[in-house]
């Protein structure tokens, strides 16, 4: 039973280890017909994989050397994921199986209850039995959901405390670093997977009732949430829990005081004959609270203001708080999710486990592809073209970013003309958006002064949410910006979440996409130099994709994407971009600030997405020789700067030490 808990944690240590060392160990303890393991042909997962089960089938004397190996082989070939299972089996060890077996068949409960939970279960399960996602760009196709078991890919979560060093500036950063940064840090994190996050925790060496899950937008929070109650209902997951109660933060928002008992009950009624006894038995409870950065209340997890009674009206954020520090209903578990930036300025240490989606790596990617497309050929297709470009394959770490350009392949590989099938392909992201925003608009609004009209309202909205790190908005917001709610294009961009009404865009590029795209659809020179203006003012990186937007539309090819959609003067638009980059780029030379290399390689991604070869041989001029000493380069640095050495013969040196230059598996 143990060795079945901790299988998927012993597939991921034998497979990330020298496996040499464990069959020598093991081949010394007397395990026969282990040679065929020593063949250089077998690849690590395989290995791993058949390794384990031929230990499982020789008998519980063979899986009991296998753990005495690895125990002695700790001392040199450690893993956090092997500590946490080694401490778990020494302080957990003789009550283990009794707990996998409550997490398996649940608690004994009275017949009212049990009749309760049922119900309760039921509820949960019509809400989350399906993976929802947004219209795809195609005519007269509804929003579309997914079984589960069809659409969901696992997502690689790691125990962390880095989410305090992030910017602002999440998607990026996280983009180019996450899969080379899991694996350089493979010998300091721990990966945990879904069904272990309330087991024994290695950092705050406990078992933990307060859990954070951090992530940056479109990871998958959300969704690995849902996942979660879907296994509970089923029976997959945490049957310790007699009840699991899901909330959204961004729902919380409608509430001035409340009890937690009339908050239950608003989103579970049928509870309200049993609620006092279910809330009789805290530790049988998981409270699931997603979205924290959507909170409109002050949370500080060391406020002294707590409260204890369930009856007693509160603030949301008191309520939650109360729960994370253990005066209301102690002994009950709390997951939470949110966004690295709001973590950031918190005081977590209440939470006994934190932990971050990463996203996806290479195999999670393919299954996803596998997944959207129907056609096996179609995905293999899609998903070549994607590995061989590096701007799009950095970004398909998001399962968001995974969907937006499958939605835009499919678009692109159904053109029947090859002229028009190769201007369709993406090659930077600004191109991937451009044709996401034209898909939508042209399958779905004929009348192109309509779509104009709500691309300029939404643009305006989105600018102030940018600027004043708004990412919720409410009805009084789209009447402000004359957003036409009843407009059959809204629900393509925008969110809408009911009790109350709030809306958020699809995604926070599809936000700073719209915010670039009303300054070539709504021209003014006046508010285009003054948003580029406080766009390099933000030292927390918020206006970088806006930046990168601008840059990439002032490219002809990329913004006839949008013919007839843009203000006649967008032409004048791109100048006046164009000659701020080259006032940006002069001054940065005139000030010294080109030896800063990080800022030098910024430069560089705004030339890129201009696609302007002239333009990037007139910034350069000057230059015999490119140094960006220091600079840890990811594939996607390395794209760029192919780009660039590509339209500067006159460049003769190119200084790249102590780059660690990442190299794509």
């Amino acid at each position: 039973m143990t060795y079945k808990y901790f299988q998927e944690d012993l597939l991921y240590i034998v497979e990330n280890w020298r496996s040499r060392s464990l069959l020598h160990e093991l081949s010394s303890r007397n395990i026969p017909g282990l040679e065929k393991y020593k063949d250089p042909d077998y690849d690590r997962k395989t290995l791993a994989q058949d390794l384990l089960q031929d230990i499982f089938g020789r008998g519980a004397e063979t899986v009991i050397t296998l753990w005495v190996s690895l125990h002695v082989l700790r001392k040199d070939h450690g893993s956090p994921v092997l500590d946490a299972v080694l401490e778990e089996l020494g302080h957990r060890g003789e009550d283990l199986p009794g707990e996998i077996l409550l997490d398996e068949e649940g608690q004994n409960l009275p017949p009212a209850l049990r009749e309760i939970q049922n119900h309760h279960k039921k509820h949960l399960y019509e809400k989350t039995e399906k993976l929802m996602e947004n219209k795809p760009p195609r005519c007269n196709q509804e929003e579309e959901s997914f079984p589960f078991c069809t659409r969901y890919v696992t997502l690689i979560i790691v125990s962390t405390h880095h989410f305090r060093e992030r910017s602002e500036n999440e998607l990026i950063a996280t983009g180019a670093r996450h899969e080379e940064y899991v694996k350089k840090k493979h010998h300091e994190l721990q990966r945990i997977s879904p069904n272990k996050m309330f087991r024994w925790c290695h950092r705050s060496r406990l078992v933990p009732h307060m859990v954070l899950v951090s992530g940056v937008p479109g990871v998958g929070k959300t969704t690995l949430m849902q996942k979660i109650v879907y296994d509970w209902v089923k029976g997959d997951l945490y049957q310790r829990f007699s009840f699991v109660f899901f909330f959204k933060f961004r729902e919380l928002n409608r509430w001035d005081e409340v009890s937690l008992e009339t908050l239950i009950l608003h989103h579970y009624p049928y509870l309200w004959q049993q609620l006092g006894n279910i809330l009789q038995d805290p530790e049988k409870l998981l409270f699931i609270f997603d979205g924290l950065d959507e909170s409109n209340q002050t949370m500080d997890f060391t406020s002294r203001h707590l409260c204890s009674d369930p009856k007693q009206p509160e603030r949301c954020g008191h309520i939650v708080v109360s729960l994370v520090r253990k005066s209301l209903l102690n002994g009950c578990s709390v997951l939470m999710t949110s966004r690295p930036t709001r973590l950031a300025s918190m005081d977590c240490k209440d939470f006994q486990r934190m932990v971050e989606i990463s996203g996806f790596f290479k195999q999670e990617r393919k299954i996803y592809f596998d997944n959207f497309f129907r056609d096996p050929e179609l995905a293999e297709k899609a998903f070549t073209y994607v590995r061989q470009n590096d701007t799009l394959y950095t970004f398909c770490y998001l399962p968001s970013y995974c969907w937006i350009i499958c939605t835009v392949l499919s678009r692109s590989f159904q053109t029947t003309s090859s002229d028009q099938q190769v201007s369709l392909l993406p090659r930077t992201v600004t191109q991937l958006f451009a044709i996401f925003v034209a898909n939508i608009l042209s399958n779905h609004s004929p009348e192109k002064s309509g779509a104009q009209k709500l691309l300029q309202s939404m643009g305006w909205m989105a600018e102030h949410g940018v600027m004043n790190h708004t990412i919720i908005f409410d009805g009084r917001d789209l009447e402000s910006f004359h957003v036409d709610n009843k407009s059959k294009l809204l629900s393509s961009f925008l969110m809408e979440s009911e009790e109350p009404v709030s809306y958020s865009f699809l995604h926070l590029t599809v936000q700073r996409i719209l915010l670039c795209l009303v300054h070539y659809a709504d021209y003014s020179p006046e508010k285009l130099q003054e948003s580029l203006e406080r766009a390099e003012s933000y030292p927390d990186g918020r206006g970088e994709m806006f930046l990168r937007f601008l840059c990439g539309l002032s490219d002809a090819t990329t913004r006839s994407l949008l013919t007839g959609y843009l203000d006649t003067r967008a032409a004048q638009a791109s100048i006046d971009v164009i000659t701020w980059l080259r006032n940006f780029i002069t001054e940065e030379q005139r000030m010294g600030e080109s030896e800063d290399n990080k800022r030098l390689l910024r430069t560089f991604f705004y030339l890129f997405e201009t696609r302007n070869k002239v333009l990037v041989q007139e910034s350069l001029q000057s230059h015999r020789t490119l140094d960006l000493s220091g600079v840890r380069l990811s594939a996607l640095d390395c794209t760029v700067l192919s780009f660039i050495m590509e339209c500067c013969s006159h460049i003769q040196g190119l200084h790249l030490s102590d780059c660690s230059i990442a190299l794509r598996d």
